[in-house]
């Protein structure tokens, strides 16, 4: 069962690699995309997207305004917060601690050297952190439309 289980994880790392390249594929299991745009304007285009396809966006959280709230600098960062039940019901069903991270988050921030990035956990990372190993056709849409989804977020 081990053994399936690696070569399973393996398949979906391989898959969440190769859809997102050019892109930084941390070993964390985060992507990590530059943006040619602005925080604002990045999250504003990935919620559009997310929206016209049926999704649904739960809730938007601006850190950099917070931490002005006690007087903390920070460069602008904002969170996305967005799912489908249709593919995330199923993940939960399969190991309920998957819920802790659905639904999804992209983080958009601005670096020190004024550079935008938006990144998100890969499908195949929530998959291996849960051992979901009967989702693979749920795994495999939720890569190909988060690579799209972000894509459209940070290319111009």
């Amino acid at each position: 069962m081990k053994l399936l289980t690696t070569g399973f994880t393996l398949i979906l790392l391989f898959l969440g690699t190769a859809a997102y390249a050019g892109s930084v594929v941390q070993e964390n299991g985060l992507i990590v995309k530059p943006s040619a745009y602005n925080v604002a304007e990045t999250l504003d285009r990935l919620e559009t997207i997310i929206k016209k396809k049926g999704i649904t966006v739960f809730a938007r959280i601006n850190h950099a305004e917070g931490a002005k709230t006690v007087e903390v600098a920070m460069e602008p960062t904002e969170l996305l917060i967005f799912g489908n039940p249709k593919l995330g019901s199923p993940l939960m069903l399969s190991q309920r601690t998957a819920a802790i991270d659905l639904p999804l988050k992209a983080i958009a921030w601005k670096d020190k050297e004024g550079k935008v990035w938006l990144a998100y956990n890969t499908p195949a990372y929530i998959a291996k952190r849960h051992d979901i190993t009967d989702k693979e056709a749920v795994i495999k849409k939720m890569t190909g439309a988060l690579s799209k989804f972000s894509d459209f977020a940070t290319k111009k």
